[in-house]
């Protein structure tokens, strides 16, 4: 079974081979930020962590053989089952937890903490955005700014359920990857210029406008009076003014900047750290990367991810499926956001989010999300080849689908 499993030709190793070295390469700079700042918990750490890469890989061989049909029909529950799950921290926290991070988004019982809602969340987003546009498109209404505007509309109403829970449960990193993800699948969705454009210049507009009063310290009192969190406010000042705050709020972040300005060209080696970073085997993981490896192993790093992110798009164009076109567009979206927000984050180009590393911070819920994510991507790959053997018409189309059915 196995030896057939590696030889199966509609497998595509194109898209495992880079998921493979940047697991690997996770594994490697988890071990090192691990057996610097917590050599104790070297094993229980580095075990826990092969725990979770192995339920991932098994989670994205699961969901390799699922079907076109059976996505679209169970797409509804996971939304829903999503949505229920996102409401358990709220109720199951850990207070100490959330005094140190200033966000209810981990599920814990007692001191034991267990997973993290939103991220298996992101993927039934994915999926219930991708169905909800097939569906739209499949009313063949004529393009008008009525029915761009009935389809956001619609994306709003998916989408406002997610951004209430992430509201109470204080995750502002979180809601910016669910943001992220619509705005990916609407621009796909062929939403007319004169909606996005204004949209575009009222977010611009209202970036400029919040930092001409965060900058203001009257300005933030007023924004802390609205309900804005300190951890917030500490996080934003800390990003605009790093080496201001470099011994208090700031420590983080100076601490990660000087970090991957040490690792130079080559880096120093592996396994050799000279500073201090809070956090590193999770948020700030590039650090790590950076001062082993240097300049040329980010790159390396980088370079795995533009050739999963190839790869991925090239699946999408061969299996000319509208329903995975939407899918494979959320899910690099959701990609794409997590890279330029760690990486950034821990250059200093963007503040702190808590945004980790895709398949290479540490973490289960995250990761298995992700490799599930790979598992829709590989299935797109394998169902295209199936359905190419048996000389299947590639292009899913609901109502046909259920015509069929109904004959049957």
């Amino acid at each position: 079974m196995k030896h057939q499993l590696l030889n199966d030709k509609r497998i595509d190793y194109s898209i495992i081979f880079p998921v493979i070295c940047l697991l690997l390469m996770g594994l490697l700079a988890i071990f090192v930020a691990i057996n610097h700042d917590y050599p104790h918990n070297l094993l229980p750490v580095m075990g826990q962590q092969l725990v979770w890469v192995t339920v991932g890989c098994l989670a994205a061989l699961v969901v390799m053989f699922f079907s076109t049909e059976f996505l679209w029909k169970w797409t509804p529950y996971f939304y829903v089952l999503g949505l229920v799950l996102m409401v358990l921290p709220l109720v199951l926290y850990n207070p100490r937890l959330v005094a140190a991070t200033g966000a209810k988004n981990w599920v814990s019982i007692g001191s034991v903490t267990l997973f993290q809602p939103s991220e298996f969340m992101k993927i039934a987003y994915i999926l219930s955005l991708s169905r909800l546009a097939v569906w739209f498109q499949q009313q063949k209404q004529e393009a008008s700014l009525k029915r761009d505007g009935l389809l956001i509309t619609y994306d709003l109403l998916l989408t406002l359920p997610v951004l209430v829970l992430l509201a109470l449960q204080k995750d502002f990193g979180t809601a910016l990857v669910f943001v992220a993800i619509l705005s990916g699948i609407i621009l796909l969705s062929g939403i007319s210029w004169k909606i996005i454009l204004p949209v575009i210049g009222s977010f611009a507009i209202g970036v400029v406008g919040f930092l001409a009063i965060f900058l203001n310290e009257k300005g933030r009192e007023w924004l802390h009076s609205l309900g804005m969190d300190t951890y917030q406010i500490n996080r934003i000042s800390a990003w605009l003014n790093p080496f201001d705050y470099a011994g208090t709020i700031a420590y983080q972040q100076t601490q990660g900047m000087v970090s991957i300005g040490t690792g130079g060209l080559f880096g120093k080696g592996i396994n050799h750290l000279d500073l201090s970073v809070p956090v590193r085997e999770s948020d700030m993981i590039f650090t790590v990367i950076a001062e082993n490896f240097g300049f040329i192993g980010s790159a390396v790093v980088l370079g795995l991810y533009l050739l999963l992110i190839y790869r991925m798009l090239r699946v999408v164009f061969i299996s000319n499926n509208l329903f995975y076109t939407y899918i494979a567009t959320g899910f690099i979206m959701m990609i794409l956001f997590h890279i330029f927000e760690n990486i950034g984050a821990s250059l200093g180009i963007l503040p702190l989010t808590g945004i980790p590393l895709p398949f290479i911070s540490q973490g289960g819920s995250a990761l298995i999300s992700n490799m599930i994510g790979v598992g829709l991507i590989l299935s797109m790959s394998y169902q295209t080849e199936v359905k190419k053997e048996k000389g299947i018409d590639q292009q899913f189309t609901p109502n046909r689908t259920r015509k069929k059915r109904a004959r049957n």
